[in-house]
């Protein structure tokens, strides 16, 4: 029999509240002035009492609504117990019985819980014989999300991760940054022959999307490869070596028992049903369209997924793209907008300092109108969308001045044909000996010569008549 690998996630995400989870202290992690934004109270000095975030609590209900978790009416606060130095009171403030939020899922991947704690410090241990601690981050609000243990491969964990990021951005609760750790991941792996699940590990350090991918692939790989050479599997945490593609045992993995887990007598029990904000009521008038629900809208539209994908992904975009099905509801500029909008101009925001807020919806609209009109073609579509930017003047006015507006002529299209059969004899014999190619060739340069301004379907026509 084989093995079949059988993965869990864990994944912490920094919530985008104005303060820190249990004080006033501005939630920014990343102020370069290292220990600025540090009080008493995350500082843990004696005396000093935490105050729960009302907001970030509120963008935990939130994220409940989006992937249909049940919401708890009652939640508590717990001490989670551990000595280490990004910790300054010994504990961290936790979730353990009562989670803010249980079941829902994501990507058809089942969640088992949600809850709310706060960040630990940042420590930084290349200093030489030093290592230091930056606690700016500490006390910042952290949701974390735990799945059922429902995944089988690398891919699919990736996949979970990537949604689960673009969840939070629409949401505006997170941005998610995994590069600077406002979002991490940490995935339980497990083998097993039988439907028993085999001895659990963690692997931790996965600060990409490659990395949680590569991290998953490799320690199936070596937890076969161990039992297959007669070992067996320790129940441990490890870490992801970048550099080497590899994971490294860093410690025997703790259990709930090692952490003494009891309520927090200093912060009170957290009663939804008393709180409005927190009402499913109130989360449905404010929760935006999320990702799955706008994937089946485009769907509808005849957008390819690709081209969805560009979309959703980028919030701008996405805004942009909703200004342009309230201009239009015929559904072949949709698509041919979207074509447009996720490929020329995608690519001319990336390679200049275009902003796409100069460019009018109106005016993208008309130019895709006009080329659906066949009144210019696509050459010259793409040609004209740098100009659009800041242009007052409409697509069809700029098209008729610089006589950019489609020839459909066949008296204007003659001096073009004659010119193309003069300067290019041997390809015209090819054609004439069987080469039916060579007419895409001549049709290329009549295109050419008409700086793209000629129907191409009437240049191929008029150029065969002329050498029949």
């Amino acid at each position: 029999m084989s093995y079949t690998p059988t993965i869990g996630l864990e994944v912490h995400a920094e919530l985008n509240t104005e303060s820190k989870m249990f004080c006033g202290c501005k939630n920014e992690p990343h102020d370069t002035e290292v220990n600025s934004n540090v009080c008493p109270v995350c500082m843990a000095h004696p005396g000093s009492l935490p105050v729960p975030n009302k907001k970030a609590i509120e963008m935990v209900y939130l994220f409940g609504r989006a992937v249909d978790a049940q919401a708890a009416d009652f939640s508590e606060f717990d001490r989670k117990n551990y000595f280490y130095p990004d910790i300054p009171k010994a504990y961290q403030i936790s979730q353990y019985a009562y989670p803010f939020l249980t079941g829902g899922s994501l990507q058809d991947i089942e969640l088992t819980r949600v809850h709310l704690e706060e960040d630990t410090a940042r420590s930084q241990h290349d200093k030489g014989s030093e290592s230091l601690v930056d606690f700016n981050r500490a006390g910042v609000p952290l949701m974390e999300l735990v799945t059922e243990p429902v995944i089988y491969d690398a891919q699919t964990a990736g996949s979970f991760a990537r949604e689960l990021q673009l969840l939070l951005r629409t949401l505006k609760i997170s941005t998610a940054n995994m590069e600077k750790g406002e979002m991490r991941v940490e995935a339980n792996i497990s083998v097993s022959k039988t439907d028993t699940f085999g001895t659990k590990v963690e692997v931790k350090n996965l600060n990409s999307f490659k990395a949680v991918e590569a991290a998953i692939a490799y320690e199936i790989n070596r937890q076969i490869e161990v039992l297959e050479s007669g070992g067996e599997i320790s129940q441990e945490t490890r870490g992801w070596d970048d550099n080497k593609s590899k994971t490294f045992s860093q410690r025997t993995k703790e259990t709930a028992k090692d952490y003494r887990y009891f309520p927090d007598p200093d912060i009170p029990k957290v009663l939804s049903s008393q709180e409005p904000s927190f009402s499913a009521a109130r989360l449905d008038e404010i929760i935006p369209v999320i990702p799955s629900v706008k994937r089946v809208s485009y769907d509808n539209l005849g957008l390819p997924s690709t081209a969805i994908e560009v979309i959703i992904a980028d919030e701008i975009l996405d805004e942009y793209f909703t200004g342009i099905t309230s201009q239009t509801t015929d559904t072949e500029v949709v698509k041919l907008a979207a074509n447009y909008l996720t490929s020329d101009v995608v690519s001319l925001l990336s390679s200049s300092t275009l902003d796409i807020k100069d460019l009018q919806t109106e005016h993208f609209v008309e130019l895709v109108e006009l080329v659906r009109d066949k009144k210019i073609g696509s050459r010259v579509a793409k040609d004209m969308l740098p100009e659009l930017f800041g242009a007052s003047s409409s697509p069809l006015a700029i098209a008729t001045q610089k006589n950019l507006l489609q020839v459909s002529d066949s008296s204007q299209l003659g001096p073009i044909i004659d010119q193309v059969i003069a300067e290019h004899a041997e390809v015209v014999q090819q054609y004439k000996d069987g080469k039916e190619a060579s007419m895409q060739f001549l049709v290329g340069q009549g295109m050419k010569l008409s700086k793209g301004a000629a129907n191409p379907q009437m240049l191929r026509d008029e150029i065969i008549k002329k050498l029949v």
